[in-house]
């Protein structure tokens, strides 16, 4: 959710943008949603601002950009597929991994997640001191930050004034302000007050109840450069809360003037390394070198052009025409890939924070049933389906986090044996299948075939239906269930998925991806399935859960903390299944010799502003002079 998303801003980009994930979009570079994600609706207008005048302004704003202007072969360019249209730009509404992967190229947090360290290190902010009892933050931001704009009439980049601590605790009271309708919101919640105004109905409060809740928010300017965050609970991985893009800082002056349309090319005040140039909706996306950025120098690349192919072949194709410099491999070309004597030196697979997965809905008959969910998680062959279908170097999973986030179980046997094969320490597919079948008749059914048509849903990818297929084979054939497989565009899927859609508009099963954010698992149990603060699109409630989050949250010691978010693991994919972790995620990517490939850890730095292109041999290949 890649993703500083950083912890998955891009890694999800290796996931999504690449081919990404749009987390949502593609497969195969899963997409993986950081999700918890909000569909916002952004408008289709593609706006010029004109200074000069009102009247021209007001003409420019409707017409649509479609054809990117010719740009002259001396800009080094970048070419990536999003693999869909972001659903935002905007930091408070962002929820998805490609929304976060543009994001993260226009907007610098306070912090971001080292790579190589997993650990938060300055960004925005030059530096950070805690209390002893870790309930207070003060950042220190540096003072060479700008918010910049896009002049759409001249081509210029244009400075407008400096980004302040009063910035971040606008973007930081905005993100938590149930106005704003922030799906992400509840990341905040840590900061004291933040969740008693974002849970507030403040239609039925005065002004001045407003006002108090709002400034309860534990988040003040200490001066122009000093922002002090004051918490709900001791909270040692603050830091790396604070690389996220809710907490980023906003420009309140363009937001409150031009309303949801402040995202657009020629209004946006964007603070990071790019700046955007063109978004025609749907087609593409372009950004440019912010030269006013205080590491432009380090910087090499130009422009960023990302298209919005959905179709993993599709992308795939452009990338072997040398269109695209980075893209996902088709799950159906990841073998030839692999024998091809070029395209095998070009290819990339590492594992990457990441989880790919089934929610069921818990509320939704027959997989309101815990012994039917345990049926049918059982009931997937994960060593088959990696082997087989992804072939990606991916995991078998028998828990939400992987292995390299804070208080995972990943591969413990304690915890969902029958999702790990024999050499992992597992009972094996075939015992699993028949542990499947006993669980079936517990619920009352003497096959699947009594539980009716289970309806299984996933976003629009040729990926995500290759698993969708493989795993309705495996429910037949195992449990003799029959299903139905429905897919919906990226934004359309999650508005459906969301918690409050009529129950039967709903599928029974949904797949969905989740990257850290930090690595630690505050952000993947407490954040994602906790019943009282997340999303919960699977609509689960279990009280047992939610106390040991609390507890978990709360606690300064690491080992009590580990066995809380174990116990938490075989509450959430053993004893309740309420999710199905399948595999965790590899990137599957094949990225030009012409590119130094970045191997995006955790997240670092978010951006492929990070990459370097051998401009020469790139113009070579395409025959540029």
């Amino acid at each position: 959710m890649s993703r500083n998303k950083w912890i998955i801003l891009v890694l999800v980009l290796a996931l999504a943008v690449v081919a990404l994930g749009a987390c949502g979009g593609q497969a195969t570079p899963e997409v993986v949603e950081k999700v918890i994600e909000k569909t916002v609706v952004v408008t289709q207008v593609v706006e010029k601002e004109v200074e000069k005048t009102v009247v021209v302004t007001e003409v420019v704003e409707k017409e649509v950009v479609v054809t990117p202007t010719p740009e002259p072969a001396t800009k080094v360019t970048l070419n990536l597929n999003l693999g869909t249209e972001p659903p935002t730009l905007d930091p408070a509404l962002a929820t998805d991994t490609t929304s976060i992967a543009v994001i993260g190229g226009l907007f610098a947090g306070l912090t971001w997640i080292d790579v190589e360290t997993n650990e938060p290190v300055p960004y925005l902010a030059e530096s950070w001191e805690a209390s002893d009892d870790l309930t207070e933050f003060t950042f220190k931001l540096r003072q060479d930050n700008n918010w910049v704009k896009y002049n759409t009439g001249t081509g210029e980049i244009e400075v407008q004034r400096p980004v302040t601590a009063h910035d971040v605790v606008y973007g930081v009271k905005r993100t938590l302000d149930p106005r704003t309708a922030s799906d992400y919101a509840y990341v905040l919640y840590i900061i004291k007050g933040g969740e008693e105004l974002n849970t507030a109905d403040l239609d039925a409060l005065s002004e001045e109840e407003v006002q108090a809740l709002l400034d309860g928010v534990g988040v003040e300017a200490l001066d122009d450069y000093t922002v002090k965050f004051t918490l709900a609970d001791p909270a040692p991985y603050f830091p790396a809360i604070a690389s996220m893009w809710v907490a980023m800082p906003m420009p309140q002056e363009v937001i409150e003037d031009k309303q949801e349309r402040w995202i657009e090319p020629g209004i946006i005040w964007t603070n990071g390394p790019m700046v955007l140039v063109e978004w025609a909706h749907d087609d593409h996306l372009v950004l440019e070198k912010n030269p006013n950025w205080w590491g432009a120098d380090d910087i090499q690349i130009d422009r960023i052009e990302y298209v919005m192919i959905t179709e993993a072949s599709t992308a795939f194709a452009m990338y072997e025409a040398n269109e695209l410099d980075s893209a996902g491999v088709p799950l159906d070309e990841i073998d030839r890939v692999k024998s091809d004597p070029v395209l095998s030196k070009e290819f990339h697979s590492a594992p990457i924070p990441c989880t790919y997965y089934y929610g069921f809905i818990n509320t939704k008959a027959p997989v309101d049933n815990a012994n039917v969910r345990r049926a049918l998680s059982a009931a997937i062959d994960r060593k088959g389906l990696v082997e087989n279908v992804t072939k990606g170097g991916q995991i078998p999973a028998n828990t939400f986090a992987p292995e390299m986030i804070f208080g995972s179980a990943a591969g413990d046997p304690d915890i969902a044996p029958w999702a790990l094969p024999e050499e992992m320490g597992g009972t094996g597919y075939d015992k699993a299948v028949e542990m499947a079948k006993g669980w079936l008749q517990e619920a009352g059914y003497n096959d699947g075939s009594e539980l009716g048509t289970i309806t299984l849903m996933h976003n629009t990818s040729e990926g995500h239906a290759r698993i969708a297929q493989a795993v309705a084979a495996m429910w037949k054939d195992a449990l003799n269930v029959d299903v139905a497989i429905e897919n919906q565009e990226w934004k359309v899927y999650l508005n459906t998925i969301k918690k409050d859609t009529p129950i039967e508009e709903v599928p029974h099963v949904f797949r969905l991806g989740w990257c850290a954010d930090y690595p630690d698992q505050n952000n993947w149990l407490n954040e994602v399935f906790n019943p009282e603060i997340g999303s919960n699109r699977i609509r689960w409630n279990n009280q047992e859960f939610a106390e040991l989050m609390r507890k978990a949250r709360a606690s300064l010691d690491p080992e009590e903390r580990k066995a809380l978010y174990k116990r938490g693991e075989q509450i959430l994919v053993d004893e309740e299944a309420a999710i199905a972790p399948i595999y965790y995620y590899t990137t599957v990517t094949v990225t030009k010799p012409w590119v130094t490939y970045r191997t995006w850890g955790t997240v670092g730095p978010p951006g492929h502003h990070l990459w370097k292109i051998d401009w020469e041999a790139k113009k070579a290949a395409l025959g540029l002079k």
